[in-house]
């Protein structure tokens, strides 16, 4: 009979129709879930690495390559170092507030989904419990139709239907909690390297800046460099 159960149509026939619903549940949090599994691995990126080699770009004042090298690169953290790349004449306050606003757009991107995988292991346990609910309701019922008459075999039969919504409710929410609190996890370290990097980038542009003028955008040399003054004859 366990063996039956555990058959869609096993579920279906002894938990009733609320078993539709927390099926349906269950198909949208593995949707949710496989879509953060890729989400987050595309987002998978060596920060160290991305900032190092864009750190060489700038001090050599190749600022084109280093924009090349951000935009080749995947996922959020290159996308924000992009952003700042392209701003690199603005002034250190007005460039912080661009990475800012870069980051804050990646937010609702890297929290996509993971409300809907929490939502679903929230309400899964609380539809189950209301299957079974509505099936002691329905167990007494019967027994009361009955005039109070009642074998504990078909009493316990009645209870065991009506625990069955409870049973897939939690099969359903357990999992669906721990992705939650694994993507949870997953999007607060992202963030992190965000802003990580985005503060890297504004103290490397403006302190390139600050020692010596940018070669311009295209890669021209530009004229007006500073030259050090001749050395002074000395006196015999």
């Amino acid at each position: 009979m366990i063996l039956g159960l555990m058959e869609p149509s096993g579920l279906i026939e002894r938990g009733g129709p609320l078993v539709w619903i927390l099926l349906g549940l269950a198909f949208v949090g593995t949707v949710c879930v496989i879509e953060r599994l890729f989400y987050f691995h595309r987002a998978r990126i060596n920060v160290g690495d991305l900032l190092v080699g864009l750190a060489h770009h700038i001090r050599r004042r190749a600022f084109a390559e280093a924009v090349h090298e951000a935009a080749r690169a995947p996922g959020p953290v290159a996308r924000v170092a992009h952003a700042a790349l392209l701003r690199y004449y603005l002034p250190r306050q007005d460039l912080r507030d661009v990475v800012q606003e870069a980051g804050q757009l990646e937010v609702p991107q890297i929290e996509n989904n993971v409300r809907a995988i929490l939502g679903v292991a929230l309400l899964a346990p609380l539809v189950g419990m209301l299957g079974t609910m509505v099936g002691m309701v329905e167990t007494f019922q019967r027994v009361s139709e009955q005039g109070g008459f009642s074998g504990p075999g078909e009493l316990s039969g009645g209870v065991f239907t009506a625990l069955i919504t409870s049973v897939v409710g939690l099969t359903v929410a357990v999992p669906m909690y721990v992705f939650y609190l694994y993507f949870l996890g997953r999007a607060k370290r992202l963030v992190h390297r965000i802003e990580r990097a985005g503060i890297e980038m504004v103290h490397l542009i403006s302190d390139a800046r600050e020692e010596s003028q940018f070669a311009p955008f295209r890669g021209e040399v530009s004229a007006g460099k500073a030259m050090p003054p001749p050395p002074l004859n000395a006196t015999p």
